[in-house]
C-alpha cells in the first residue's frame, strides 16, 4: 500500500536528474534515497517491477507491497477468481500468487467424492472411511436417491440404501420369500427368518432349540411327543428318536422303543433277535415252549 521508498513531487528549487542531468526546476520529479530523478529516469532505473505483469510501476502508477514484493494496483488480484484485492484479506501463496480468503478456503477444503467440489465450512456433509461428501452428494448407487445421513449398506466402491440393498443382497426367506435384512439362521443351506421358522402346532420359535422335522414341517420336541410321534406298544409313551432308546422296533402295525421290545414271559429283551408273536403277545424262541 503506497510507494513509501519515495516521494513525488514538482520541483520549485533548481536540481538535476541524478541520471540524465536534465533540469528538474518546475518539473515533476521522484526522489528516492536521497536522489533525484525525472520521472523518465525513475521508470528506467528505479522502479520496482511488478511481481504479477513483469512490468515496472512508474510513478504514475499506484504500487502496492508484501514483503518485498510488489504489483501494480491493478494488478493485485486474486489468482483463482481475479477479484481485486486492494483493502481486503488475502493469502501469499506458491509462485507469488495472491488469493482471496474465499478461494483460499476452498483450495484447502476436502473434495467431494460425489462432485469433487470443495466441501467449505457449514456445508453439510457426510464422512465414511477416510472419503468425504456433500450430503446431498451420497446417493444410493442403484436407485440414485439420496441418502444422505440415513442408513446404507458399503459394497465395494458402491454405496446402497437400505430398500436396494434387500432387493440387490439380501438372501431370501425359503418360508415367507422376503429379503432377510438382519439376523436369520440357516436349515439344511436355506436361509429363513427367526421369527418363521417356528413349530408348526405351537408356533414358537425354533431357532437354538431342538426340533424335528416332519414331512416339511417342524415341530419342538413337546409338540412332536404330542402330536406326530408313535406311541410304545410296551410303555405307551411316545417314540422321540432322542434321548435313551433312539432305535425303534416295528412290528406289523406297532412300534416299541427297543428297550421295551421285550418278551412277555422272561422279559429278555428282544431287539434284533429272534421272538414269537402268540396271542397278539411277543415272546422269545424258549418261552413258548413252556407255556
Amino acid at each position: 500500500a503506497g510507494p513509501g521508498s519515495y516521494t513525488v513531487g514538482t520541483m520549485s528549487e533548481r536540481f538535476d536528474c541524478h541520471y540524465c542531468r536534465d533540469p528538474l526546476q518546475g518539473k515533476k520529479y521522484v526522489q528516492k534515497e536521497g536522489r533525484h530523478c525525472c520521472v523518465k529516469c525513475f521508470d528506467k532505473f528505479c522502479a520496482n517491477t511488478c511481481i504479477e505483469c513483469k512490468k515496472p510501476i512508474g510513478a504514475d502508477s499506484k504500487e502496492l507491497h508484501f514483503k518485498n514484493r510488489y504489483w501494480h494496483d491493478n494488478c493485485f488480484r486474486c489468482f483463482k477468481c481475479y477479484t481485486s484485492l486492494v483493502n481486503e484479506p488475502f493469502m501469499l501463496r506458491e509462485n507469488n500468487k495472491v488469493w482471496c480468503s474465499n478461494c483460499t478456503a476452498a483450495e484447502d477444503a476436502p473434495r467431494c467424492k460425489g462432485c469433487f467440489k470443495p466441501i467449505i465450512a457449514g456445508d453439510q456433509n457426510v464422512e465414511y472411511k477416510k472419503m468425504v461428501w456433500h450430503k446431498d452428494c451420497f446417493t444410493c448407487s442403484q436407485c440414485k436417491q439420496v441418502i444422505g445421513s440415513g442408513s446404507f449398506f458399503p459394497k465395494g466402491d458402491d454405496f446402497y440404501c437400505v430398500s436396494c440393498h434387500e432387493h440387490k443382497f439380501a438372501k431370501t426367506c425359503a418360508k415367507c420369500k422376503n429379503p432377510i435384512t438382519s439376523g436369520g439362521l440357516t436349515y439344511q443351506e436355506q436361509p429363513w427368518h427367526s421369527e418363521c421358522f417356528i413349530c408348526s402346532n405351537c408356533k414358537k420359535q425354533l431357532g437354538g432349540k431342538r426340533f424335528t422335522a416332519v414331512e416339511d414341517q417342524f415341530y419342538c420336541i413337546e409338540c412332536y411327543k404330542e402330536c406326530v410321534a408313535k406311541k410304545c406298544a410296551g410303555c405307551k409313551n411316545p417314540i422321540t428318536g432322542f434321548g435313551r432308546g433312539t432305535s425303534v422296533v416295528n412290528y406289523e402295525d406297532e412300534s416299541w422303543h427297543d428297550y421295551c421290545f421285550k418278551c412277555t414271559k422272561c422279559a429278555r429283551g428282544l431287539a434284533n433277535k429272534r421272538f414269537v408273536c402268540h396271542n397278539g403277545k411277543i415272546y422269545c424262541a424258549e418261552c413258548p415252549k413252556r407255556l
